[in-house]
């Protein structure tokens, strides 16, 4: 016999509970995982080193965009070249037979427009002139990154309150 259509509050013991899941915040992935820790925001090893890629790719792009930045990233190049010129110098005195490894393709970056604020989110986009501080490139980006917060705030909350001995855990009838 299956359980009851209408369940009472003193039946509340028997339903079965759901396991604790989430959606890992990475842009790409969104797999459902069972977090080991609360704070937990990424469901593997991998998708938490493609968020610290992520990470670097935009605080590389926010420091280029300061003049300190803008003046290092200069002189940088301006080095590259001075080494690629020595380079073909001592090329062509070298004998034909031996060859420099294959360089990879020039990084053909295009730096207008601000990043999304989303893990993994790579898009660039012009914000809107009504909102200026616009961080993210659509919807779905501001609501995942807005979920994640608001999770971790009740969490933090919660903490606060059980260190002060006033949470009291919702009752489950």
């Amino acid at each position: 016999m299956g359980p009851p259509e209408y369940l009472r509050s003193d039946d509340a013991i028997q339903r079965p509970r759901r396991p604790w899941c989430r959606l890992c915040l990475l842009k790409g992935c969104e797999r459902p995982f069972r977090p080991a820790h609360p704070r937990s925001r990424y469901c593997s090893k991998q998708c938490q080193d493609a968020a610290r890629d992520w990470q670097r790719w935009r605080a590389a792009r926010q420091y280029r965009a300061t003049p300190e930045g803008r003046a290092r990233r200069c002189a940088q190049s301006r080095r590259y070249r001075e080494r690629r010129q020595l380079a073909r110098r001592a090329a062509a005195e070298a004998p034909a037979d031996v060859r420099e490894g294959q360089l990879k393709a020039e990084s053909s970056e295009d730096f207008c427009g601000q990043p999304c604020r989303r893990p993994g989110c790579y898009e660039l986009f012009q914000p809107q002139p009504r909102s200026p501080l616009q961080g993210f490139c659509s919807r779905s980006c501001c609501r995942a990154l807005r979920r994640v917060r608001q999770r971790e705030a009740r969490w933090r909350r919660r903490r606060r309150l059980l260190r002060a001995g006033r949470f009291r855990p919702p009752s489950r009838c």
